[in-house]
């Protein structure tokens, strides 16, 4: 695009430094704008050639790591992989991620999130014998398919920032730990089922969800935790009433174990998913 071609747009950026500011304030930039660029380059811009005061995270600028991800003009996306002309020809307003405490600008302080996403062991808990621990657990695709879509998240704090109830009850354990917790639930190599419910059942759990369903519409990913949060709750009612069905772990391979006596295990690539 030639000199001509490029677009002035501004950029209205929520600025707050805590040892100058009493409180987050707005200023606005004018930058040059070419078809392509994001707004994350548009963050760059202004940094290497007007304030290198302003303050954002960012990391593999791929839509990979999720440490970007901003309030952009009123809706969580990722800076990365938003491209500014998609947005606005015009203007583009920069915000901090709501319901969460601001660290510097557009930093917000993500020590919730991940607290809530630790609380409900996002891992395989595996409580069986030095075999379990040890040996090859084995799935099929359909056992994948179960959780697959939930393993995508990038714990970027983008559905959280939009979640009402959240925004509310910050003691609300939010939609990305409890679809974390639904994903690892629906593992068939886990057994933790038990251990994650004393947090996802309890008061601020999955049944303080109102189901607004903002969570799904601006996770950058594709995942959507509105309905596996939903999920949880069947299987958390269901294990109260003990008529939930555990599901079927998977076969568990020795590390002593002669693979050739097993021919229904498939070798890598065990699955294709479209």
């Amino acid at each position: 695009m030639s000199g001509a071609d490029k677009k002035k747009v501004v950029y209205n950026i929520r600025r707050f430094i805590p040892e100058e500011d009493p409180r987050p304030h707005w200023e606005s930039y004018f930058i040059e704008v070419e078809k392509g660029m994001t707004v994350l380059d548009g963050l760059h811009q202004i940094k290497e050639r007007t304030d290198p005061t302003l303050s954002w995270r960012f990391s593999c600028r791929m839509g990979v790591c999720g440490s970007c991800a901003m309030l952009i003009n009123g809706r969580p996306q990722l800076a990365c992989n938003t491209q500014i002309l998609e947005v606005s020809e015009s203007t583009i307003a920069l915000a901090p991620l709501p319901n969460f405490d601001i660290v510097r600008d557009l930093v917000p302080d993500l020590t919730p999130l991940f607290e809530k996403h630790k609380a409900i062991r996002p891992f395989i808990v595996d409580e069986g014998s030095d075999k379990d621990l040890f040996g090859e657990h084995c799935q099929t695709p359909e056992d994948l398919l179960a959780y697959l879509q939930f393993s995508y998240c990038i714990k970027c704090g983008a559905c959280m920032s939009a979640c009402p109830t959240f925004a509310t009850d910050p003691s609300y354990a939010g939609p990305q730990p409890l679809a974390q917790t639904h994903r690892y639930n629906e593992d068939t190599r886990d057994q933790g089922f038990g251990k994650r419910s004393l947090v996802a059942g309890e008061g601020h759990g999955a049944f303080h969800c109102h189901y607004a369903g903002e969570c799904s519409n601006v996770c950058p990913k594709g995942v959507d935790p509105a309905r596996a949060i939903q999920l949880l709750k069947r299987s958390l009612v269901l294990d109260y009433l003990n008529l939930r069905s555990p599901h079927r772990h998977a076969e568990i391979i020795g590390p002593d174990t002669n693979a050739k006596k097993l021919p229904n295990i498939p070798s890598a690539p065990a699955y294709t998913v479209k």
